[in-house]
């Protein structure tokens, strides 16, 4: 794709640069002394940001970095793509109004038809949207009450290492114990955990498809067995590709079994695309590698072009609920919908789908090249750009499938040495082992090769320190 080379905005070139070091600027100082216990980010990536552009950040010392975090995936364009600024200072330009409630308006209305010209045929006939508070997690609790209120039913199964926010109803869905386990009860108990197709580490035991067939028999026969204890769900809600749990995709088998399942029962199917949608996966949305037609979707992150915004996609026989029933102030980020059209032409007008799958498939070659000389790269896997390494110490215990175990000690130190090199990841998965890459799908072939070259380095220095 030319065109994606040409359009990946980069800063203006510097002289080669020391190793980063670990800066003890002001702001870094202040932020460490004035904002809450529960900061995340700042602990593993302690970076001052100045400005940015396309795939790069630069920090207030000047020094630049490869951005593979990319705002957790909302960047699809990158930093301050020129489509996106233009589009933003164009709703200001024109004084429309930049908060309106869920009023409509020319910027939401086109919006909306955006969205809908970008879902699949099978859903775009029937679906009907909810703008909610501008952030996943409020889309997945709108997800859950829409399910309950259409089916009379309350129950609701989620998946092992699943991820769908950190508010109360949302955190209840969450594979990982650790943000859980301060708060004691959670205000949503009606909520059962099912294995999920982790291939690398099946629940089972046994991988590839005989674990799919494996997990699959456990869902039907959870449904169809009526001493399993388990009522009957309004929803089942999942991930297509597991993003904060390890980039873990699901099998396409199983996907279109899940679905079969769920139809047959008269259960909900949510699927979570608020990190694998729009394009990120090499599909406009990860569900679409199963070519399933799910009941509801959550999207958020890349939808707003970088701004906050929310919605839930889905179809009409589940619009039961009244006037008022999920309702939030800031649902009418204008500035949000312009920027959200703005990506969407580009994503379509450039191919960003397939631009992500070629080069997803670019740095998974580097990457198991790399792979059959360390083999602390246990596992490398994901969809388009939404990728994972799971680093493993090759010296321990195999489990039941011979895979060696994951290495908790050595991610941080392979995440650090990567910041040392300029090239910004994020650590997730179990015992946070698995480094994850998310750029900008407008990231060049080039520039994998370098995202490769820079991590290659940093697992050299990680174990050889």
């Amino acid at each position: 794709m030319s065109s994606a080379s040409s359009l990946a905005q980069v800063l203006p070139a510097t002289a080669p640069q020391p190793l980063y070091e670990f800066s003890d600027s002001p702001l870094l100082l202040r932020q460490q002394q004035q904002e809450s216990n529960a900061r995340s980010y700042p602990r593993r990536i302690p970076l001052a940001l100045k400005r940015a552009r396309g795939i790069y950040v630069e920090d207030v010392e000047g020094r630049q970095f490869i951005d593979c975090l990319a705002g957790a995936g909302t960047l699809a364009l990158g930093h301050n793509h020129p489509v996106v600024i233009e589009a933003i200072q164009r709703v200001l330009a024109d004084e429309l109004p930049l908060h309106t409630l869920d009023l409509t308006t020319p910027v939401k209305d086109r919006f909306v038809q955006d969205l809908f010209g970008v879902l699949p045929d099978a859903l775009r006939r029937e679906a009907k949207v909810q703008f909610c508070g501008p952030t996943g997690t409020d889309a997945v609790e709108a997800a859950l009450k829409l399910a309950r209120i259409a089916t009379g039913r309350s129950n609701v199964l989620a998946f092992h290492g699943a991820y769908h926010g950190m508010s109360q109803g949302a955190l209840s869905l969450m594979g990982s114990l650790g943000p859980k386990k301060a708060l004691g009860a959670l205000l949503n108990n009606n909520v059962q955990f099912l294995p999920f197709p982790y291939d690398y580490r099946c629940p089972f035991g046994l991988g590839g498809a005989a674990g799919v067939r494996a997990n699959l028999h456990y869902l039907e026969n959870l449904f169809n067995d009526p001493e399993s204890g388990v009522q009957l769900p309004a929803a089942v809600i999942v991930e297509a590709v597991q993003g904060e749990g390890g980039m873990i995709p699901a099998d396409v088998e199983w996907l279109r079994g899940l679905r079969r399942i769920t139809e047959q029962h008269g259960v909900a199917l949510i699927v979570d695309e608020i990190q694998s949608g729009f394009a990120r996966t090499g599909k406009l949305f990860a569900f679409e590698h199963a070519g399933i037609v799910p009941d509801v979707v959550t999207l958020s992150k890349a939808i707003g072009g970088s701004l906050p915004l929310a919605v839930v996609v889905y179809r009409e026989w589940l619009d039961q609920w009244g006037p008022g029933a999920h309702a939030g102030t800031f649902r009418g980020n204008q500035m949000a919908m312009a920027a959200g059209s703005a990506v969407i032409d580009y994503l379509l007008e450039h191919d960003l789908a397939s631009h992500a799958a070629a080069m997803g498939e670019r740095l998974c070659g580097h990457l198991r090249q790399l792979q059959r000389d360390y083999p602390q790269l246990g596992d490398i896997r994901g969809r388009g750009l939404m990728l994972g390494v799971e680093l493993v110490d090759p010296a321990g215990a195999a489990d039941a499938q011979g895979h060696p175990p994951a290495c908790r000690q050595l991610a941080p130190k392979v995440q650090r040495e990567c910041l040392r090199r300029g090239l910004i990841v994020e650590l997730g998965g179990r015992h946070g082992a698995v480094v994850r890459f998310l750029p900008p799908l407008i990231i060049s072939a080039e520039q994998i090769d370098e995202v490769a070259e820079r991590f290659a380095q940093a697992v050299r220095a990680a174990l050889a320190a």
